[in-house]
């Protein structure tokens, strides 16, 4: 494995391989696999549970990690062809080289820009800094991505036993004050059609996934024998489900607007997730989000302090998956 930038560039065999790969790591710890070695964090937006999982997977396979946040502590351009007079010290193309340089691996995470649908979509600025690493990259959050909460909600679900086939999963569209990225939303509804389930994407009218992440997420599905809708109506979603995926994204018919997204998401006070949602659901039905979660807008607290909610382990299993990712890009078989 060269790099970890996307769950779509690996097969549902080799994806279970990484989760096969957490599990033993879990239960039998390899302290010293990775002693000697380094890895690089650079965060362009803030983290608790990404920086957090990633320092102590680190630790916990013998190796050492530095962390640069450059909007705390050094300002980096990032656009092409533009004179430097401004705050910016210093651009990525000569900052991430330097970086990688100190490190066997680089993990970068940055947000999208929230103003152009398009070129986030076509993830312009993380191709950037793909070009622009000599060493192992890893994608700790792009504009329409997110592979790291996926491969980790993926071992949650199996964890759980929730089979793949014929199962029914539900990624809801729930509310928020403010619009948010699409990197989550897009990289569940595609982690799940990967793994064969039948997935369901409901969402007010207005806040539809962009036609891209969709198409991407169908053909997955296919390939795997699952299934992918999409609706606006709550009881048709959940009629069913077995797994409810919470996460709030922006409007995407209004995508970088944020006057008419806020308009638009005022009346929709009644998209936070509570027990009722569950009525027509299956018995033992769980409920998952990425964390962190605003009580009381996004989901109740009867819900989320329930049973049926697994947040928790999903966040735990951030570090066990991400653990897995630096075995493969960094263990030399035999050292």
């Amino acid at each position: 494995m060269r790099d970890f930038m996307d769950l779509a560039d690996f097969s549902g065999e080799q994806v279970q391989d990484l989760i096969s790969l957490a599990k033993r790591l879990e239960t039998r710890p390899e302290p010293d696999a990775l002693r000697g070695k380094v890895l690089g964090l650079l965060f362009f937006n803030p983290s608790l549970r990404t920086l957090a999982s990633f320092q102590a997977g680190m630790a916990r396979l013998g190796g050492q990690s530095f962390v640069v946040t450059p909007q705390a502590s050094w300002q980096l351009e990032h656009r092409a062809g533009v004179t430097m007079d401004g705050l910016a010290a210093e651009h990525v193309r000569e900052a991430i080289p330097v970086l990688a340089s100190y490190a066997d691996a680089l993990g970068i995470r940055a947000f999208a820009g929230g103003v152009d649908l398009e070129a986030d979509i076509e993830e312009h600025q993380f191709r950037i800094f793909h070009e622009l690493c000599e060493m192992p990259l890893i994608n700790m959050e792009s504009a329409v991505n997110h592979p790291c909460q996926s491969l980790a909600d993926w071992k949650t679900l199996d964890d759980l036993g929730v089979r793949a086939r014929n199962t029914k999963f539900v990624l809801s569209w729930a509310q928020h004050p403010k619009p948010l990225p699409l990197a989550v939303p897009a990289a569940t509804v595609h982690m799940a059609a990967l793994r064969g389930m039948d997935v369901t994407v409901l969402r007010p009218e207005g806040f539809e996934l962009p036609g891209p992440v969709m198409d991407r997420a169908r053909q997955a599905a296919e390939r795997s024998g699952g299934s992918l809708a999409e609706t606006s109506d709550r009881h048709e979603a959940l009629d069913g489900a077995q797994v409810v995926y919470a996460k709030s994204w922006g409007s995407t018919r209004h995508y970088g607007d944020g006057h008419a997204d806020a308009a638009l998401r005022a009346g929709l006070t009644d998209w936070c997730v509570d027990e009722p949602w569950f009525g027509s659901a299956a018995e033992d039905c769980r409920f998952m989000h990425c964390l962190p979660v605003r009580r009381g807008v996004v989901v109740s607290d009867r819900v989320l302090d329930s049973p049926r909610s697994v947040v928790r382990q999903q966040a735990r299993n951030r570090m066990f998956a991400q653990m897995a990712v630096l075995y493969r890009l960094l263990k030399r078989t035999g050292s």
